[in-house]
């Protein structure tokens, strides 16, 4: 997806949004559309030859195939269903897809060498130089070529907001993307949110401490029962966000600081103060950029949400006075992710199924995806993530110029040969020149996706959760299932790590 974010008004969600890489070939693409031509040659052929029972064979075959590459099933065509199922099936019988950490099957290895699974295992985690008195954790995609860093942030949430309010944020974060993509250096954002069973470890640490030795027995009990209570049905929230940039973005600015990772290290430091003022502009309460450690935990977590119990408590009753409890990044990963299934992720004694989430085409306010963090049962972990791409002011215009283009010249071809303009193209038509005047006046363009997940113990039915995660989306956006790709789509949408937008396409679309 993409869209115009303007610095004044909430338009980061709504008025300009455009679906990604939409075919110049009557809405195909050009491989389409090629083998569209390849798989109707025959059937020309052979009716410039009179052979007309030919003809009808080679057509039928050609209709059929057609079908298979254009009509799409579930977001994806037949044969990219066909081409994903075999490279899914391929990594099962291989034995390529099941994944075991080192530490499960007894092997030793550095503390700073991280043992992930999957998409995971392309990240690097060195430390910086130190910043705001501690070493902030870089996150090197190596694959990508990206640079990034994770904060943890405290935020009170805007369910109790006005509309009017939630106007101004989008307002605020509109600006805050629309102000890196002017610095250029940094060009993703990616906002993390996760529910956090609440088991009362936190709180009961904090009793033992100030717990008076003369209080009644009654008293005692009475609130025992009232913790018990309440602990079980207790949810909390955690937010992460991640800012990263390219090698070519930071290669000059980091030569000029010194070179090798510090000098990028630095170079990302020159934007972290700006990136968290403009969240404390959301009502970010506390930005803290996390060290290894952190990092490690904010996956462990992740993977295994029953874990924060034990990483809380140990950070409660036994904290070091050199500041480095917590996980080495070489424990960050599962223990255990068996045989991948098509339709959910197993990890660590948990089910996770994960979606695409598909804003409407109408447009979307701030808060609205509120209702896919509304935890039904306790014990369940639902997360969200919303990754933001600013594209450069050059990039931006020759998108929306191409995009323009694109518009104009479907609109014409149909209205000379006599083919009625649909409502839909009448409005992409006037969406791109409306997005191209935008971009004139000095607004951008950024690309976002949003990806959903429910995790639940693996004793439990993941399909009936997952069916309570559709009926909260029903309505409100199109949720996607992410089959054969549930491993992947999980990283998207439940670790802060930045990995959870697609490379774009083709250069000429957004």
């Amino acid at each position: 997806m993409s869209t115009d974010t303007a610095s004044h008004g909430p338009r980061i969600y709504r008025g300009l949004n455009h679906k990604e890489g939409i075919g110049w070939i009557a809405g195909m693409t050009p491989v389409q559309a090629f083998l569209l031509i390849a798989v109707c040659a025959p059937a020309l052929i052979a009716m410039s030859r009179n052979q007309w029972s030919a003809t009808l064979g080679w057509g039928l075959f050609a209709a059929f195939v057609a079908v298979l590459i254009l009509v799409p099933v579930h977001g994806r065509p037949a044969f990219r269903w066909l081409a994903d199922l075999t490279m899914f099936q391929t990594g099962v019988l291989m034995r390529w897809s099941p994944w075991q950490s080192r530490a499960a099957a007894g092997l030793a290895g550095d503390r700073s060498e991280p043992d992930l699974p999957g998409v995971l295992a392309r990240l690097e985690f060195p430390d910086g130089p130190e910043f705001l008195g501690s070493r902030i954790c870089l996150i090197h995609d190596t694959a990508e070529g990206r640079w990034g860093a994770t904060a943890k942030l405290t935020h009170s949430g805007v369910g109790m907001l006005s509309d009017d309010e939630c106007e101004r944020l989008a307002s605020r974060l509109g600006s805050m993307l629309v102000g890196l993509g002017h610095r250029e250096i940094v060009d993703r954002v990616s906002l993390c949110v996760r529910t956090v069973p609440d088991d009362g470890t936190e709180y009961s640490v904090w009793r033992d401490r100030h717990q008076r030795g003369d209080a009644p027995a009654l008293a005692r009990q009475v609130t025992a029962e009232i913790d018990r209570d309440v602990a079980s049905v207790s949810v909390r929230t955690e937010l992460f966000v991640t800012v990263s940039g390219t090698e070519e973005a930071l290669r000059r600015p980091a030569k000029a600081a010194g070179g090798g990772i510090t000098g990028r290290a630095y170079a990302l430091y020159r934007l972290l103060e700006g990136v968290a003022d403009g969240l404390r502009g959301l009502g970010v309460t506390s930005v803290t950029w996390l060290t290894s450690t952190g990092v490690a935990e904010a996956i462990k977590t992740g993977f295994n949400p029953a874990a924060a119990a034990s990483l809380s408590f140990r950070h409660l009753t036994s904290p070091d006075p050199d500041g480095t409890v917590g996980l080495p990044i070489s424990q960050a990963g599962p223990a255990l992710a068996p045989t991948p299934a098509a339709r959910a992720y197993h990890h660590d004694g948990f089910s996770s199924v994960s979606y695409a989430v598909q804003p409407p085409e109408s447009g979307t306010i701030f808060g609205s995806l509120g209702p896919l963090l509304a935890v039904r049962t306790a014990g369940e972990r639902r997360t969200l993530a919303v990754h933001y791409e600013i594209l450069s002011a050059a990039e931006g215009s020759r998108v929306v110029k191409s995009d323009r283009f694109r518009n104009n010249v479907l609109v014409d071809a149909k209205a000379a040969r006599g083919f009625n303009t649909t409502e839909i193209d009448s409005r992409r038509q006037r969406g791109a020149r409306e997005q191209e005047a935008a971009v004139a006046a000095g607004h951008a363009v950024v690309r976002f996706t949003v990806a959903s997940s429910i995790t639940v113990p693996a004793d439990w039915n993941v399909e009936d959760h997952a069916a309570r995660l559709e009926n909260d989306a029903s309505g409100r956006f199109r949720l996607l299932r992410l089959e054969l790709a549930q491993d992947s789509a999980f990283v998207a949408a439940a670790l802060p790590v930045g990995i959870g937008l697609p490379r774009q396409k083709r250069a000429f679309t957004a």
